[in-house]
This record gives structure tokens, C-alpha cells and sequence, in this order.
């Protein structure tokens, strides 16, 4: 089969297809037949080395989200052949992952696709709605508290904006200008533009500060000055978390397999609540340049690899 990895440490140029060989389910493992994979920042980290050097394997792969449907089951594996799924393939560093033709991950790893919704969508679902979902849980929040969002049309802000609403809870949404109407029409509250002082603009709605952030966009020390005294902090990046004060709590947050909350998040998706977004679609033999559009950012909703 086909597959996207990594041999050598460097850029987007660094990513290889190549023939590898038909992996087979294990033990309570399925194998997928990959439909679409979705990109997203932790690829860009195998490339450049940042998990491991690459001069240690002779190769890894890429790729945590795909959608795709059953095409083998291994021992214990009770999922019927020909299910439609989506997988969150945590472990980062393996010699093929979801950019693949074929995918082999365990049970907990996947859930039922979103009835009706074409595949391509289906798989910018997992990592970044669970990332979403699982720091809502360490926000303990009510309803109408307050939430900032940073990075809130990105595609793990953007889940979290929808969730937060099925929540009740307020969100103070941070973006582009022409995010705007996108987040309020995801639920934002309020919308404060990326280009002012954030602390301060978000002051201007809630002027004790926000009960907590979910810190999408890792900005750090500047999130943290919105949040007010005893609130929380919560970032999906842990090497920028900011140094806490005023009895915020900051936590930094991964999600892992889970496929109870990925079932749930799927549902959601089906019935319109979550909203998957789809900027770039790439044949997987153009990974190399998917890869290089990945790292020039910008986008608005997640690149995918179709086989």
C-alpha cells in the first residue's frame, strides 16, 4: 500500500509516499480502509523532528485523523466489516498512520461516522473536537458563565465554540474581522478582534474577566490577563503555558483515545451541532505539497489527503 512518512528531519519536502507494506490488525485492533486524512499541526512536529529524531527509525508516519470504513478486524475486534468510522490514531510516532491507503489502530481509537456526511468532512472530526471537548471538561464551567476562546475559527476553537454552547456557557470569541459572523453564528456571545490587546478588549464585555479561556491559539501570558482572579486556564499547547497568577489554575491539555467521547462527538456532528470544515483536498500521491500548504497556515478548516 501506499503511505505518507518521514525519513530525515527538515521541511514539507521531507515527506515521502511510499509502497510499504499491508499492515494487519492485532489483538482488539481493526484495520481501516482510509477514505480521507486530515492534517494537522502534530504532523508538521514528525517533520521537523520535534517527537524524536528521525535519524533513530528508518521511517515514521503521518497522520492521527482519517475516516474511512472497516476492511479487517483482529482478534476480540467486534466491529462488522464494511462500517463506515472515523479513527483518532494517537500514538505519533509509527511507521504508517492515517495519510495512508490503510490504517490499523485499536477499538478505542474509532467511532461510528457521522451518518449521511461524506468522509472527506467526517475526517477533521477527531483530534481537534476531542482536543475541544476534553478542555471544556477541565473547564468546569455553568451556564452562563463566561469563556474566552483564542484562535476561535481555527478548527479546535471552532469546535469549542459550538460545544460551549450546548453548555450554555458565554463565549467571548477571539479571531480574524471576518471571522465575525462565522463565530456568531457557531454561538459566540461576543467577538473581540485579534488585532486589539486582548486583555483589555475582552474587559470591555466582561469587565471582572472571563471565568476561563481554552487558549486555542497559544498566546499565553495575554489569554491569561483576560481570565479573572481564581478563574482557569487552559492550553493545548504545553510549551507556552504562561506562569499563573492571581489563583488562576492553568492546565495544559492532550487528548488521547477515547472512543465513548469521539461516539459522542460524532453524533453531534450528524445532527448539525458540530460543524467539520474542509479547506484543502490533496490526492495522497500530492502529500509533499499538502504538507507545504500546512505549514503555510492561514487556513480555515483542515487539509485532507484522499487516497
Amino acid at each position: 500500500m501506499r503511505a505518507a512518512v518521514v525519513r530525515k528531519v527538515g521541511g514539507p519536502e521531507a515527506v515521502e509516499v511510499l509502497e510499504v507494506p499491508l499492515p494487519e490488525p492485532g489483538p482488539f485492533e481493526v484495520r481501516i480502509k482510509v477514505a480521507a486524512a486530515a492534517l494537522n499541526p502534530a504532523d508538521a512536529a514528525v517533520w521537523a523532528g520535534i517527537f524524536k529524531p528521525l535519524e533513530e527509525v528508518d521511517h515514521t508516519g503521518l497522520g492521527l485523523d482519517a475516516a474511512g470504513t472497516i476492511d479487517a478486524v483482529g482478534p476480540g475486534a467486534t466491529v462488522v466489516v464494511g462500517t463506515p468510522v472515523i479513527a483518532f490514531d494517537a500514538p505519533v510516532l509509527r511507521r504508517t498512520k492515517a495519510q495512508a491507503e490503510y490504517l490499523v489502530t485499536d477499538v478505542n481509537s474509532i467511532a461510528p461516522a457521522p451518518q449521511g456526511m461524506d468522509l472527506t468532512l467526517a475526517a477533521t472530526i477527531p483530534l481537534n473536537a476531542m482536543t475541544a471537548s476534553l478542555a471544556l471538561d477541565q473547564l468546569p464551567l455553568r451556564p452562563r458563565d463566561t469563556l474566552l476562546v483564542t484562535g476561535a475559527a481555527g478548527a479546535v476553537g471552532g469546535y469549542a465554540v459550538e460545544l460551549a454552547r450546548t453548555r450554555g456557557v458565554r463565549v467571548v470569541a477571539q479571531g480574524r474581522l471576518e471571522d465575525e459572523e462565522f463565530l456568531r453564528g457557531r454561538g459566540a456571545t461576543w467577538f473581540v478582534s485579534r488585532d486589539d490587546e486582548l486583555g483589555e478588549a475582552v474587559r470591555r464585555f466582561v469587565p471582572e474577566g472571563v471565568d476561563g479561556a481554552l487558549d486555542a491559539a497559544a498566546l499565553g501570558a495575554s489569554a491569561l490577563a483576560a481570565v479573572r482572579d481564581g478563574g482557569i486556564f487552559v492550553s493545548v499547547r504545553g510549551d507556552v503555558l504562561p506562569a499563573p497568577q492571581r489563583g488562576v489554575v492553568v492546565r495544559h491539555i492532550a487528548a488521547g483515545p477515547d472512543a465513548t467521547r469521539l461516539s459522542y462527538l460524532s453524533a453531534l456532528a450528524e445532527v448539525g451541532v458540530l460543524t467539520p470544515r474542509v479547506a484543502q483536498i490533496y490526492n495522497l500521491s500530492q502529500a509533499a505539497e499538502a504538507h507545504a500548504q500546512l505549514a503555510r497556515g492561514g487556513q480555515r478548516g483542515r487539509i485532507v489527503l484522499v487516497p
